[in-house]
């Protein structure tokens, strides 16, 4: 139906689509006020109807615009709009003194009074002209500079590179942007525009003055009209205009970088050994099984102050033994350093081949601690503990535990806090519902919070599916779903082609082929001469590959994008589309920031990716910065060019700063 869009491209159709609607409901508010005010021509019409941009539209709308009151609608109440008008046409300086003693009234007593009204209406009109706001603002895009000064050049703060800063407008970064506007919003930096004034007010004086040289009196009008009122309103349109955009750059980046966070590999199979590590508090640990199920829980202290090492060893071998884990993983939150060092230790000493550890994001794991949510999951542990069980889970599945925290408490974005937090959320949220239906859900193991970021299914709906689950136990086939109260049959149809019943009775069910496909899939299976059960033997697989799909599309009247998608899920039933990602990195030692020297080459983690670079994680309690000049021998624009979060890329180190805890690293090999 959308010629095979992906859904990022509708959700930008549907974005672009309530951005005209918007547009066109302010054009026939905008014609019906000027309209009313008696001042609305065919020709202002066509030029408002016209317009593709809000902007241009407010433009076209500001001379009309109730105002409140201004030096110039002060000066129209005392009757000097004619005075204007003939200053304007005239513009020679004795004839207009001599007209200024026609308007002489209760409150207009001198020609200068008269005169410094007219000015005022002329300053203003000129002002609200759209081709002049046009000009004015198109010019100072071009060649300003977005300009920032210490308000206390002695007090250090993290702005100091900004205490004497310029960049044109024109091509300052997102990033820059948005740390500029954080340091005069904290109060450490006075920030402006400045463009050079005289080809602005030289080509103003073309438009409007007749006489060479311009006579005084419009000189001083553009003047006037261009510092006081012009120059504060370009400035304020663009300092806008430069948030927007670089909002637009943090949502982007934001936004991929939750995507691929969400759709990290999980690690099935593994029995966990989860830490939450402190130090006073101890560390808190906790074995899930293979599905994520909680076994035990527990405290030791292998950090200071307490360190009861011994203590700590002790639990270690009786859990690693008795539960036969496969792998330890620790929160990189308060402690983590030491925690590590501690682990490391044990698998050398212990020297178990199948024993490794990881560290994981603890971002978020503390709101999801003590969330309702996790309080209705473990009502009888404390927060660290429900952290300790996240913490393992994250590793085993990080979708199905990322959906329970706020994504923008994911600590993957770049300046999230400055951007406004209803389209930071209605952002994040399509982004996790995006990566939840491609994964798509098992019905008979999703939690409410993975179910209710399926298309079409709410939390009320998800909490119905979960409680009909348990009272069946489990369903059976994806019809049953039919029963759920509140999932009618409109519901069923837009989500059903996510939800997936693993070990149901009918094979397609456990694929994302959508239930009113199944006639075509039965159809195709016949034309290959197949049946259900051989959905995944090689003998089909190889039938399916070699087949003409636009000479089958048209046999069996069907769409070739249809047929394509089918195929796709025949070839590969149950896939994972995670499976196809890199794995989390396991270690079995630990390097301190100490160790490291120049030229080192490791393989890395990517954590976090920004307009400026990545930080890659190296097995070292900080990680490194690769800056987006040592990504590539060649120039790319972007990092989410060559990387993207959660990838593992081979890296060599460039620097190190021991004292203030900083790495440089690169991916450029030296030759």
């Amino acid at each position: 139906m959308t010629g095979e869009l992906d859904e990022v491209q509708i959700r930008q159709i549907d974005e672009l689509l309530g951005y005209y609607r918007n547009l066109e409901q302010k054009k026939e508010d905008i014609l019906r006020t000027i309209d009313e005010q008696g001042k609305l021509t065919d020709d202002l019409r066509t030029q408002i109807n016209a317009t593709s941009k809000l902007s241009e539209l407010e433009d076209l709308y500001r001379p009309y615009r109730p105002k409140r009151k201004t030096r110039a609608s002060m000066a129209r109440e005392k009757g000097l709009q004619g005075l204007a008008d003939f200053l304007l046409e005239v513009q020679d300086e004795d004839p207009c003194k001599q007209e200024a003693l026609q308007y002489f009234n209760d409150v207009v007593l001198t020609v200068e009074d008269a005169l410094h009204g007219a000015q005022d209406i002329l300053a203003e009109q000129i002002a609200d002209d759209p081709n002049v706001r046009k000009h004015v603002r198109n010019y100072t895009r071009r060649f300003g500079s977005l300009v920032s000064h210490a308000k206390d050049a002695e007090k250090d703060s993290v702005y100091t590179m900004y205490y004497a800063y310029q960049e044109p407008v024109s091509k300052i970064p997102a990033h820059r942007i948005l740390a500029i506007n954080r340091g005069e919003k904290e109060t450490f930096i006075k920030t402006g525009i400045e463009v050079q004034s005289e080809s602005i007010v030289g080509w103003m004086n073309r438009q409007f003055a007749k006489n060479e040289p311009p006579s005084d009196l419009i000189t001083a009008v553009i003047q006037d009209a261009y510092k006081r009122l012009l120059q504060p309103a370009v400035e304020r349109d663009l300092r806008n205009e430069l948030t927007e955009k670089a909002e637009d750059q943090a949502l982007q980046v934001f936004s991929k970088n939750l995507r691929s966070l969400l759709l990290q590999a999980p690690v099935k199979g593994k029995r966990m050994l989860g830490i939450d590590p402190a130090y006073r508090t101890g560390c808190k640990w906790a074995v899930v099984d293979t599905t994520g199920k909680m076994i035990e829980i527990g405290v030791f202290y292998p950090t200071p102050p307490r360190s009861d090492i011994a203590g700590a060893l002790k639990t270690m071998d009786r859990l690693v033994k008795q539960y036969e884990i496969n792998a330890i993983v620790i929160g990189n939150g308060t402690g983590s350093r030491e925690t590590e060092q501690f682990v490391a230790d044990f698998i050398q000493e212990t020297g178990l081949a199948n024993l490794a550890y990881t560290i994981a994001s603890e971002a978020g794991a503390s709101v999801y601690s003590a969330s309702k949510l996790a309080a209705e999951e473990f009502p009888q542990l404390d927060v660290a503990e429900r952290s300790a069980i996240s913490i393992a889970r994250r590793v085993q599945d990080p979708l199905a535990e990322l959906v329970k925290i706020e994504p923008k408490s994911c600590g993957v974005g770049q300046y999230q806090h400055d951007i406004a937090a209803k389209r930071l959320d209605e952002n994040l949220s399509a982004v996790v519902e995006s990566a939840v239906n491609y994964v798509g859900v098992d019905v008979n193991t999703a939690s409410p919070s993975l179910l209710k970021y399926v298309a079409g299914i709410n939390g009320t709906v998800a909490t119905n599916v979960v409680k009909y689950r348990d009272e069946i136990g489990g369903f059976e086939n994806r019809r049953q779903l039919l029963k759920v109260p509140k999932l009618g049959p409109k519901t069923y149809e837009q989500a059903i082609g996510f939800l997936r019943i693993a070990s149901g009775k009918n094979q397609l069910d456990a694929t994302p082929i959508h239930p009113e496909s199944y006639p075509l899939t039965q159809a195709l299976l016949n034309y290959v001469g197949g049946n259900l059960d051989q959905i995944g033997t090689e003998a089909l697989n190889q039938q399916l590959i070699d087949l003409d799909i636009h000479q089958v599309a048209q046999a069996l009247e069907a769409g070739v994008p249809t047929l394509r998608d089918i195929i796709d899920a025949l070839l590969r039933p149950g896939r994972d589309p995670r499976e196809d990602l890199p794995p989390a990195v396991f270690r079995k030692d630990v390097l301190s920031i100490e160790d490291l020297q120049t030229g080192m080459e490791f393989q890395g983690v990517v954590r976090n990716v920004v307009d400026f670079g990545a930080f890659v994680d190296i097995g070292v309690k900080v990680d490194g910065l690769v800056h987006i000049s040592q990504m590539s021998a060649n120039r790319i624009k972007h990092p989410m060019e060559v990387i993207s979060l959660g990838d593992i890329v081979q890296v060599w180190v460039l620097s190190v700063d021991v004292k203030h805890k900083r790495i440089a690293l690169t991916m450029v090999q030296e030759k």
